[in-house]
This record gives C-alpha cells, sequence and structure tokens, in this order.
C-alpha cells in the first residue's frame, strides 16, 4: 500500500499554517470584526466602534434564595462604596457604578482586570420588600440582602349560628 505525498511547503511544521489562518489566530476575528463594520456602516450608516466603546460590563454573582429573603452576592474587587450605585425597580435590583483604574509606577505589561462602567441586573422571582433592603461591602464582595414580602396567614373563620 502507497501513501500519497504531501507536496508543497518544507517549511518546518511550527512555522506551517493551517489553511486560511492569518498571522495569528486572533487576526480571522478582527477581519471579522471589520467586515461586521463595514456591513453596519454600509445598511445603517454607523459603525461598531461607538457602540461598543461605552458598553457597560457585567460582574460575576450568586444569588440565593432563603424562605424569607435573597440574597445576592457580587465581585467587585477594588470597589470603593462610592462608587457604586444599588436600585431596586419593582422586582428588579440594578447594581452599577464605576471601576477605575489605579494609578501605577511603571509600564503595565498585562492587564486583565476589568475596568470602567459595569451594570448588574437581576430580575426576582417573588414579591420583594423594597424597603427592607440592605447592602454591605466586605473584601471586594458586595452582599445585598433583600426580604420577601411577608405572605398573608391563612386565618381560620368560625362559623356561628344565625340566631
Amino acid at each position: 500500500m502507497t501513501l500519497p505525498v504531501r507536496r508543497g511547503s518544507r517549511a518546518p511544521l511550527a512555522e506551517r499554517r493551517a489553511p486560511g489562518w492569518a498571522a495569528g489566530p486572533l487576526a480571522e476575528f478582527d477581519d471579522l470584526f471589520s467586515r461586521m463594520s463595514s456591513l453596519l456602516e454600509s445598511t445603517v450608516g454607523g459603525t461598531l466602534a461607538p457602540v461598543t466603546a461605552g458598553m457597560a460590563w457585567s460582574p460575576l454573582a450568586d444569588v440565593s434564595e432563603t424562605d424569607d429573603a435573597y440574597q445576592i452576592e457580587v465581585d467587585l474587587p477594588g470597589a470603593k462604596r462610592e462608587d457604586i450605585d444599588i436600585e431596586m425597580v419593582g422586582q428588579e435590583l440594578v447594581i452599577s457604578g464605576e471601576l477605575r483604574e489605579r494609578e501605577r509606577a511603571g509600564v503595565l505589561r498585562r492587564g486583565t482586570r476589568r475596568t470602567g462602567g459595569f451594570e448588574y441586573r437581576a430580575l426576582l422571582p417573588g414579591e420583594v420588600n423594597s424597603e427592607g433592603v440592605s447592602a454591605a461591602l466586605r473584601d471586594g464582595v458586595l452582599t445585598v440582602g433583600i426580604p420577601k414580602v411577608e405572605k398573608a396567614k391563612p386565618r381560620h373563620i368560625e362559623i356561628t349560628t344565625g340566631d
């Protein structure tokens, strides 16, 4: 049995690229983004750059429920109390604010921490008591406690005679 001979580049395997790949794997995403931007510009008359520039990111969060309350824990490392805004609109909790980049001495070689405007929204499944909401910021974790509305307890009604 014979195997086909591979013809083509004699470059070392490390230097060969898969067909269609540009200089780096992320270059194709840049090309795709550029094509989408030009398509949007030709159809709507705008670009994607202004749309994505002001977008808020959403921090990581856990939502838990007990019999009488909801508790939401949001990761906001480095956030200050005065940079966070919490609002209740009906059954929806909105946590927004801004994480500012801290001043550094020297040159930042790599940065993966998120900065800028953030927004977290949670629509709670039951009725809540918005007057009793509490919030605490400790060790970079914002904990918001939202009590549930006290349900009407069943009441036994005694039947009397009509005399």
